[in-house]
Parts: C-alpha cells; sequence; structure tokens
C-alpha cells in the first residue's frame, strides 16, 4: 500500500460503510450513514491541524491552552455526492470555509468535465479536505485536484467513503504530493465505471433520484 494512502480499520467505519451498501438502506437512513461516516473519518482525517497556545482566563485561573492556528480549514465537495459528506465534518469544525467543485462524468469516455469551482479566499493557507463519497476511476479527484492547485491550494488531502484500486492508484500516480483516505478500498471497477462490490450511485441514494 502506498504510504500517502490511509484506509481506515475502525470497527464503527466498517460496520457503517456495510449497512450502506445494503440496497435496502433508503434514503433517509443513507444519507444519515454517509453523514456519521465522514465525521468518523474527518476526526482522523484531522488529526495533524496545527496548533497554537493562547492565553486564557478559566474561572479559577489565567493559563496557555491549544487552539487550532491560522486560517485552518477548507472543505471541498465534489459536487454533487460530495455534500453529503459536508455536514459530518463540519460538525467537527464548525468554523471551516466550505468551497465546491463540480464536475460530471463523460459517459461515453468516462472522463470528468468541469462546471464549477469556487473556493474560500486564502487557499493556499488553509489545509484543504476535497470529499467525495466514491473514487471510482479517479478522474473527477484527479481534476478536482488540479483545480484546487491551480487556485493556488498545496496542503491538500482526498476523502472518500469507497474507492476501486484503479482510482487510487490514478489518484496517488497523478498528484504524489497529496494524502488519500478511503473508507474501503473495493474489488475493482466494472466495464461502466461502477465500483464493485460498491454501493451503486452514492449522489442518486443520497438525494433520492434516480
Amino acid at each position: 500500500m502506498n504510504e500517502n494512502v490511509t484506509v481506515f480499520s475502525h470497527p464503527l467505519i466498517k460496520h457503517k460503510i456495510s449497512q450502506l451498501r445494503d440496497e435496502t438502506c433508503k434514503t433517509k437512513e443513507f444519507r444519515a450513514l454517509v453523514e456519521e461516516i465522514s465525521m468518523l473519518m474527518g476526526y482522523e482525517v484531522l488529526r495533524d491541524l496545527e496548533m497554537e497556545e493562547i492565553e486564557i482566563k478559566t474561572p479559577l485561573e489565567t493559563t496557555m491552552a491549544p487552539i487550532i492556528k491560522g486560517k485552518k480549514l477548507a472543505l471541498v465537495p465534489i459536487l454533487r455526492a460530495g455534500l453529503g459528506m459536508t455536514g459530518g465534518i463540519l460538525s467537527l469544525v464548525p468554523s471551516a470555509k466550505v468551497g465546491h467543485v463540480g464536475m460530471y462524468r463523460d459517459e461515453e469516455t468516462l472522463e470528468p468535465k468541469e462546471y464549477y469551482c469556487k473556493l474560500p479566499e486564502g487557499i493556499d493557507q488553509r489545509m484543504i479536505l476535497i470529499v467525495d463519497p466514491m473514487l471510482a476511476t479517479g478522474g473527477s479527484a484527479d481534476a478536482a485536484v488540479q483545480f484546487v492547485k491551480q487556485k493556488g491550494g498545496k496542503q491538500i488531502k482526498f476523502v472518500s467513503i469507497i474507492a476501486a484500486p484503479e482510482g487510487v492508484e490514478r489518484l496517488s500516480s497523478a498528484h504524489p504530493d497529496i494524502q488519500i483516505y478511503c473508507g474501503e478500498i473495493d474489488r475493482e471497477l466494472n466495464k461502466n465505471g461502477y465500483i464493485l462490490p460498491g454501493l451503486g450511485d452514492a449522489g442518486d441514494r443520497i438525494f433520492g433520484t434516480k
């Protein structure tokens, strides 16, 4: 395994991903599970946020206490499915700024097409989490990371719930300077670019569309 790729082993993450996979999981439950998994993953992904000490006054005395330093975090979901992961991470860091990258996949070439990219100011000074529940071919992830870099992003992490080996390989090869976090790496892609065994189309299942 590439040292820049982390696959989570926490039992709660594994359990909730298994619930996501079940075809009987309804939209409301699916959406809640995606948010819960994102929060659990975010706890570990954000372990290396830079800290500094400030002076505060407790009810008993003045003391030095650690806080997150600087401009902190930018959360960048890949539209639309990535939106399902934002709530869980924002529950950990409510002050995080949120940008968006809009991508869609050409059904014939399976390659990504960009239609929107807007990022918070000071993006070059922030830790950036690009999130998408599925890392399949890696095309959209590759393009999203490239867009963020073009806007000045430097400290980038990519977070997905389920990934295919092909997507992990493409993203890590194209961007060896970023960290990749996955809840699970599944077996393979099928001929249509869907992850197997996977969980179907994450966007459709989060938003109740076909």
